[in-house]
């Protein structure tokens, strides 16, 4: 469990008022309960039951406000999401978290990070941070990935060569997605913004031996589960894992950025591939999380990428859990 210091309860507090409750908690102005944009320190564990969860900072991308990002929202509304949250409104924070889960002697990563600057220049702080944590790369027994976007599998290939950087580690992903980016025909059929990456997956990911597909609700190590979550993309999945007296559950990309999506769940990223679908499997996952009292992190959630939802009328509320 989390260690409740009177800090982590303090931070925890204000950022409700931040991140969708103002209305029902009056404590302090957004500017008070600033939400840090990068953290002091990279790694970040806690227990959920009986499974050690380490939150592992890979980076931030400082992305220019874009009239595209949200299709249905202004950039004058996304300014004012964030500022309400204390986060910054200069540009759209978007950070990277990995999470490696311990389970009994087992290492299990949530997909690879993004590749050490391959995804964004100051997204490089994956391979130290995990160093710091005590973490080896070569330890990883299974990398469980949500989708193949690049900011979650370009770290599985080296920057230079593409060659796999887990050549003996197991690859488990919904075969959905695996079967959608590597169609023979798929590279055709992309826009052209998704050409580049579309054909890195497909000269690459079928060559690798070590990939294990699976079905939606397959248990894919003791304990875990694979839950489909379509929509970000086609085979976007979510990771449920059962820790004994809690669940847990890694959400990659359902609730991207929680202090635009968690007031505004009806909003449509331009990185989700069907935004529709992406709204319902959100609404639909994180009210799961919501009624069963699951623990959730999120790839893009402020560090250590984990929090609680809570409803807020049609709307949620995100309360971020603090570093402690």
């Amino acid at each position: 469990m989390f260690n409740m210091t009177r800090r982590t309860v303090l931070g925890t507090a204000l950022a409700a008022t931040a991140f969708g409750l103002a209305g029902k908690l009056e404590l302090v102005s957004p500017a008070q309960a600033a939400t840090p944009v990068e953290p002091a320190v990279g790694f970040h564990r806690y227990k959920v039951g009986s499974i050690e969860v380490t939150a592992i900072y890979d980076g931030i991308w400082r992305k220019p406000h874009d009239p595209a990002f949200i299709a249905n929202a202004s950039v004058d509304e996304t300014k004012s999401a964030l500022a309400k949250a204390g986060l910054p409104t200069e540009f759209m924070p978007i950070p990277l978290t990995v999470v490696v889960l311990k389970i009994n002697d087992r290492l299990v990563m949530m997909d690879a990070g993004s590749g050490v600057g391959q995804w964004q220049a100051n997204a490089t702080h994956l391979p130290a941070n995990m160093a710091a944590a005590g973490i080896d790369y070569k330890a990883i027994d299974t990398i469980m990935i949500s989708h193949f976007h690049p900011d979650h599998v370009w770290g599985l290939m080296e920057k230079a060569t593409s060659a796999p950087v887990f050549p003996n580690t197991e690859l488990i992903v919904n075969s959905a997605e695996y079967d959608w980016w590597t169609e023979p025909s798929r590279l055709d059929k992309l826009p052209a913004g998704r050409k580049p990456a579309g054909k890195r997956i497909a000269d690459n990911f079928p060559k690798w031996k070590n990939w294990r597909l699976v079905e939606d609700g397959t248990e894919v190590v003791p304990g875990v589960r694979l839950v489909a979550a379509p929509g970000h993309t086609p085979g976007h999945s979510v990771y449920l894992i059962d820790a004994g007296s809690e669940q847990f559950m890694v959400s990659a990309d359902t609730m991207y950025v929680p202090a635009l999506l968690a007031p505004h769940p009806e909003w449509q990223g331009s990185y989700d591939q069907d935004g529709s679908a992406a709204v319902a499997t959100r609404r639909r996952l994180i009210d799961r999380v919501i009624a069963d009292n699951i623990r959730i992190c999120g790839s893009h959630f402020p560090f250590p990428g984990t929090g609680t939802f809570v409803k807020d009328g049609n709307a949620y509320g995100f309360m971020p859990t603090a570093q402690s």
